[in-house]
């Protein structure tokens, strides 16, 4: 079965455009990339080649891609007036794909940080892009997803999921090597909208909303024993809140199974920076059942929340135990979650 890769970027012309006819970041001068915080870039315009892309992901066994707007780029916290017609550029660029929103590059809507429109974001999402993303400097803290609760109950409303997505990174004061802000800067981010979520204790506000965040949560799983020192009280495990695979190995990927089960992780590989997982190499690292969960199952699950294994297997909907293994000792450890809603 061919795979579902959640997470890659791809910039249709509508967007280069508008980014080439802006003189202030974010913008672009022919394939170099400005920004504010980040270090000017070259993009490989082959990155960005539909049809390249098309053949890449035959290759690797994806039937269907999800794009997403590059966020470190900025534009979700522009003012609303240059937010708006570059986000217009991105909706209508996708749409124009081969195979529309239908094709196999299918596209996730952003919104602006100011003042979101949230009857334009139900529309855009009936209108069949697969959920909307979000920057994650604007969900640090607790308050902050508060803040951005009506875009949550909007996707919620209409069953499609939120995807945390790296954000801008502020300059360094002091000089830092070019890999520093996807490193520690989106790192950081993500592990504080993921403890953000958690301290206040989203799935009671929302209780059917589907989550995903990129890059393993930027493995802030790992830390649930000391969140469990510090805070007293174990980490949620939730079946509607995933983490994608991007930036992750087989050493990261036996983390988070260990962690979080094997039915949150789903594939994500942040492409053109870096290639999907192969089948073969998921294989070994985590056995077939695994790689075909996180292939295909767990993204399919993500996407339209029909939990097609469950059914199928007969497992109740309600409460199930997941079993990993600690490879360690090579026990199980069975683990309980509690959906809510």
């Amino acid at each position: 079965m061919a795979g579902i890769d959640v997470h890659q970027h791809l910039w249709p012309e509508e967007l280069v455009d508008r980014l080439r006819a802006r003189s202030t970041a974010p913008y672009l001068r022919g394939w170099t990339v400005h920004t504010d915080g980040e270090p000017p870039f070259l993009v490989d315009p082959a990155h960005h080649d539909v049809g390249r892309r098309r053949a890449a992901d035959s290759r690797a066994g994806i039937g269907t891609a999800c794009l997403s707007l590059s966020s470190p780029l900025g534009i979700e916290g522009l003012p609303r007036a240059e937010a708006d017609g570059l986000l217009g550029a991105w909706h209508d660029g996708v749409r124009g794909l081969p195979g529309g929103l239908a094709g196999h590059h299918r596209g996730w809507a952003s919104v602006p940080v100011v003042d979101p429109d949230l009857e334009e974001l139900s529309g855009l999402l009936a209108e069949g892009f697969v959920g909307v993303q979000l920057p994650a400097t604007t969900l640090l803290t607790p308050a902050a997803w508060e803040r951005a609760a009506g875009v949550l109950a909007v996707a919620e409303a209409a069953g499609k999921p939120v995807f945390v997505h790296p954000g801008t990174v502020p300059a360094a004061p002091d000089p830092v090597p070019g890999w520093w802000a996807p490193v520690v800067g989106h790192v950081a981010q993500l592990q504080a909208c993921w403890w953000a979520w958690q301290a206040l204790r989203g799935r009671e506000l929302f209780g059917s909303l589907r989550l995903l965040f990129a890059a393993g949560a930027g493995l802030a799983p790992m830390q649930h024993e000391r969140h469990a020192v510090r805070a007293g009280r174990q980490m949620t495990l939730d079946r509607d809140v995933f983490v994608d695979s991007s930036a992750t190995g087989p050493q990261a990927l036996d983390a988070l199974v260990r962690a979080l089960g094997i039915d949150v992780l789903v594939l994500g590989s942040d492409s053109p920076y870096a290639d999907p997982l192969a089948p073969a190499a998921l294989e070994r690292s985590q056995g077939e059942a695994a790689s075909r969960a996180i292939r295909t199952v767990n993204p399919a699950r993500l996407l339209d929340g029909v939990d097609r294994w469950s059914r199928m297997a007969g497992h109740p909907t309600g409460r199930t135990t997941i079993h990993t293994t600690n490879h360690t000792t090579g026990q199980g450890e069975g683990r309980a979650w509690r959906r809510v809603g």
